[in-house]
């Protein structure tokens, strides 16, 4: 039987092969948004078992587990790492359908030069096999970012952190690959969230300031939005379940944030004024240090209680929100492009209904000189699988320059999540080869090719001005 992770996986035409295998194969990675452990790089890590690497905190893999009725001892629980790993096999094929039944025989396969399916029938022999490979220096955290052509990371990074392990990698001369943190100051912006105080106090204690004004919060954002970008950031992220716009007045605004910090109930009205008021601050500063700012657009979180109470956030019962988009969202692009101070911005949305809504609002922002100055992002989590990923290429195409669009990121804690990237450009060049074969594009290898290196890896790069980023190494 013909392996399933074959040289031509996913391609189905002669020019998708020719541009997948001539242009985009071997391109380096730019991953600027991803959620890995600088830590885990800094000291190399060695993980000590295929569940460790493969399982630990990946939230895809526990939910497809509990559709399965794997219980949760197995998969957040006590079970050992062989345990869980062993009802994570059984699971496998019953993925077939889903991204996982991809991505996990891609990771096998290009990480442990497994070729079979994983099932239960195999997964003793992978147990040990992994294991075994895991136990040599190959695929320590460094190792497997250089075997996967890494050129950059984008870690995701709280104002309040440190970013000692961000300098330590900085400084190391042996190691070429940029690791840089992005500013992601969700807990200051939730100001009715019971992490809200604790985060202030937080961050009064990191930059030695008492925050008992507005004007002290926006202070001690600025001075770290400035750390940050001593330490190489030149990326910012935001994590929203509803876009909001309600303007209000500083001195209005000073009167919801005192009732935050005395613990008074904030309404839902002063929480949009409270929201749309540290948006607009935020943007105004990024344009002015020339980053680039991400918003995360519809996630609705923790849905159910009983098991976040048990196993906490980010741990698999978040799913895509369904609110109104298209008003508050312009409204808050415009307010800053009026001014002149719209920086580059990526859109995300987890509710593939607004593809168009954000493709067109994309193109309806720019500047002389920086193409594709609002992004509308790649495919993003729920919508991060073929199905997903084509959608969303073919909607910006249809609305605005799909030649602009800078591509795939991984978003992921795991080092082995590098092959998403591989999924990605042979999803691009099966599109692109599609229709070439309908007759919707010319057989024109070069600007095909073009096409595809771009997308795959030099738009990212150019997009996130590599004069700045390089100070960080000079």
């Amino acid at each position: 039987m013909k392996e399933f992770i074959h040289e031509d996986f996913l391609l189905t035409s002669k020019m998708a092969k020719i541009l997948y295998h001539d242009y985009a194969k071997n391109l380096p990675i730019y991953d600027y948004h991803c959620h890995l452990d600088p830590k885990e790089i800094w000291e190399n890590k060695q993980y000590g078992s295929i569940a460790e690497i493969w399982l630990s905190g990946d939230h895809y893999k526990w939910r497809a587990m509990r559709l399965n009725g794997v219980s949760e001892k197995y998969i957040t629980g006590t079970a050992s790492d062989k345990e869980k790993f062993l009802e994570w096999a059984n699971t496998v094929p019953h993925t077939l359908g889903n991204p996982l039944f991809h991505w996990t025989h891609m990771e096998l396969a290009r990480y442990f030069d497994f070729y079979e399916l994983l099932n239960a029938d195999t997964a003793e022999r992978v147990w040990n096999s992994t294991n075994a490979m895991l136990e040599g220096d190959s695929l320590r955290t460094r190792e497997l970012i250089k075997g996967s052509k890494v050129e950059m990371i984008g870690t995701t990074d709280d104002p309040t952190d440190t970013l000692d392990f961000h300098e330590r990698l900085a400084e190391d001369k042996t190691w070429k690959t940029k690791v840089l943190p992005t500013f992601r100051p969700d807990k200051g912006i939730e100001i009715t969230k019971e992490t809200f105080l604790p985060w202030i106090q937080k961050l009064s204690s990191v930059t030695d300031k008492e925050i008992d004004r507005l004007d002290d919060l926006l202070d001690a954002l600025l001075e770290r939005v400035d750390y940050f970008h001593e330490k190489g950031a030149r990326l910012s992220d935001h994590g929203i379940s509803e876009m909001v716009f309600e303007t209000a007045t500083k001195s209005e605004v000073e009167a919801i944030f005192q009732k935050a910090l005395s613990n008074t109930k904030v309404s839902m009205e002063e929480e949009r004024k409270y929201k749309t008021f540290i948006l607009i601050f935020l943007g105004q500063v990024y344009a002015e240090k020339g980053w680039t700012m991400q918003l995360h657009i519809g996630a609705m979180r923790n849905n159910n209680q009983r098991m976040f109470r048990m196993v906490g956030a980010d741990a698999g019962f978040d799913t895509i929100e369904d609110y109104t988009v298209a008003q508050p969202l312009a409204k808050f692009l415009d307010s800053l492009d009026q001014t002149n101070q719209l920086p580059k911005t990526i859109l995300y949305n987890l509710n593939p209904k607004d593809n168009f809504i954000f493709a067109s609002l994309a193109g309806s922002y720019h500047e002389e000189g920086v193409p594709g100055k609002v992004q509308f992002g790649s495919g993003w989590w729920y919508n991060d699988q073929k199905d997903g990923m084509e959608r969303q290429m073919t909607d910006l195409a249809n609305i605005g320059l799909l030649s602009r669009f800078i591509g795939m990121l991984t978003d992921s804690r795991s080092f082995l999540s590098y092959t998403r990237h591989e999924y990605f450009r042979r999803i691009l060049c099966n599109l692109l080869g599609s229709w070439v074969e309908k007759g919707e594009a010319p057989h024109d290898e070069r600007l095909l090719g073009s096409m595809v290196k771009n997308i795959s890896y030099e738009n990212a790069k150019n997009y996130f001005d590599r004069a700045t980023i390089s100070e960080v190494r000079k």
